[in-house]
């Protein structure tokens, strides 16, 4: 902790000490446009996106909404497939058949001109929540309440579900929900903020720190019946990251985000119990075609160009994962596309280090329809003739960059060398539990244990492909050891020798047993 320079308003962080909502541009005016709705009996429609943060922001802001009284708030998601992400046309056509007279966005709306404009000129107001990139001009809505605003100097990296939940602040400071009710939302703030990756400091921290405090105490029958189908018994960013949030996004991967959401706001637990049966499998099936899709690829090879580009007959919801599986497997910015109509490829790609898939698809503009997204993750619809154009110019583009060591973005850097294993004790790692929940920002810490013993090395899975070490530190005291999908080369180390491993260290409890072992990062001979 003294390494990382970590303060005591860290370890024990202070709720009181979240900004002030209204310091957002526009919080004012979006508020007191939701009052007006409120209290005059408008229909209000939230507009949402079907990732987990869209799922859990659509979710944090209706019940904001009618606990500070409002009646006949709906919510309406996008379909991954047909609609894509941002503001779909459909809304338009719903508020007006429906008679909405106001829309409140979360997660999306920040671009989206041409259709607020529609929503306009049909007299329906909006009010835009998000917490994408904005540009120099805003859509003429009747607030965007964003913290990547330019005229905003606070805390910019919120989740869409924690600007939702400011939102919410913002109705108890005006007396509209009582003092302390909006802290119940908090379950799913933290959800939302670890799944979409938000940086776990300065308000994500507080945010997170007593959203793991409501989210063992969640009222909520659905994340209730997920919880115990998925076998999470305690909550951590590891249990949210792996078992909560992949369940909850398969929904809109594989059929629709319809099903997570209403999860989320069941009311019963037999009717969360079904839904989470059915996430359950879903999430089953993205695993099994992910899982098909890689092993499709690694059969016939990847490419020896710096940008792999894999096209394959796959389903559109899994794409994305399965990109970031070959990243980590080849240590290579990867895009991964599938034929979508006639002629026409659609796809995602992720990267690493200091190439911007933004910046690169904005330079091969003219060999792909459409493309866009972050740094690090980005959607691009190809031409399927002009396949072979797109891939040469992005590996050219890629090269001409000449960047040099981008390995060093993927190594895991230890915090402390340990040679005594008999530190890893469960009080240490209860102290280790202060800084939770851990996440981008606030990682996890890595250690690596110097010259250990190999006494035992087995493998372990259906499939065989997960690695078991029983290691032997200076004090003689023994750790198990495991790692997920081992690379080859880890499960050829013999007992006997002595390594360097890189490991996080968790509790683990089986048929009762509680003991502490490490998940292996990186192996040394």
């Amino acid at each position: 902790m003294e390494k990382r320079g970590i303060t005591d308003d860290f370890l024990h962080p202070k709720y009181e000490d979240l900004a002030d909502p209204f310091l957002l541009p526009d919080m004012d005016k979006g508020i007191t446009r939701i009052i007006k709705a409120i209290e005059t009996g408008e229909k209000i429609l939230i507009y949402g996106d079907y990732d987990v943060d869209g799922v859990t922001a659509s979710t944090v802001m209706v019940d904001a909404l009618e606990l500070a009284g409002a009646k006949g708030v709906e919510i309406m998601l996008p379909d991954r497939f047909a609609d894509g992400y941002g503001m779909s046309p459909k809304v338009v056509n719903r508020a007006v058949k429906e008679g909405f007279s106001l829309v409140v966005t979360v997660d999306c709306g920040s671009r989206n001109f041409e259709i607020i404009d529609e929503l306009k000129a049909k007299n329906i107001d909006v009010v835009v929540t998000d917490h994408h990139e904005c540009e120099d001009e805003l859509p003429k809505a009747v607030a965007v309440i964003n913290p990547k605003r330019k005229d905003y100097e606070g805390f910019r990296d919120l989740a869409g579900v924690a600007v939702a939940f400011k939102v919410a602040r913002a109705l108890v400071q005006k007396g509209k929900i009582p003092d302390g009710q909006e802290k119940w939302l908090l379950d799913l703030v933290l959800i939302g903020t670890i799944c979409d990756d938000m940086p776990l400091a300065r308000e994500n921290r507080i945010l997170g720190y007593f959203g793991v405090k409501v989210l063992e105490k969640t009222r909520r029958a659905g994340l209730l019946e997920l919880m115990r189908n998925a076998g999470v018994k305690k909550i951590t960013s590891e249990s949210i990251g792996f078992q909560i949030g992949p369940r909850l996004n398969a929904a809109g991967r594989i059929e629709s985000a319809e099903l997570a959401l209403n999860l989320v706001r069941a009311k019963s637990r037999v009717e969360a119990a079904a839904l989470a049966q059915k996430l359950e499998v879903l999430n089953g099936k993205r695993r099994d075609e992910q899982r098909a899709a890689v092993s499709e690829i690694e059969k016939r090879g990847v490419t020896e160009e710096p940008v792999i580009v894999e096209v394959g007959k796959w389903h559109e919801g899994i794409l994305g994962i399965v990109a970031g599986r070959l990243l980590e497997e080849y240590h290579k910015p990867t895009f991964v596309l599938s034929e979508v109509a006639d002629g026409m490829l659609k796809g995602s790609g992720r990267s690493f280090g200091e190439f911007s898939l933004a910046e690169a698809l904005s330079a091969v503009s003219d060999t792909i329809v459409s493309g866009g997204g972050h740094a690090g993750a980005a959607g691009v619809r190809v031409e399927k003739d002009k396949l072979p154009e797109f891939t040469q110019a992005i590996n050219d583009y890629y090269k001409g960059l000449k960047l040099k060591d981008q390995q060093r973005f993927l190594k895991s850097g230890a915090d402390l060398d340990v040679e005594n294993l008999g530190e890893f004790s469960r009080e240490f790692l209860e102290e280790l539990k202060l800084l939770e929940p851990f996440g981008e920002g606030n990682q996890e810490p890595i250690f690596c244990l110097k010259q250990v013993e190999v006494m035992e090395v087995r493998r372990m899975g259906s499939e065989g492909n997960h690695l078991c070490l029983m290691v032997r530190g200076a004090d003689d005291k023994t750790m198990k050891m495991v790692a997920f999908s081992a690379p080859d080369g880890w499960f050829r180390i013999s007992p006997g020798e002595k390594v360097d491993i890189l490991i996080r260290v968790l509790e683990n409890e089986w048929n009762g047993v509680v003991s502490v072992e490490g998940r292996v990062l990186e192996v040394a001979v």
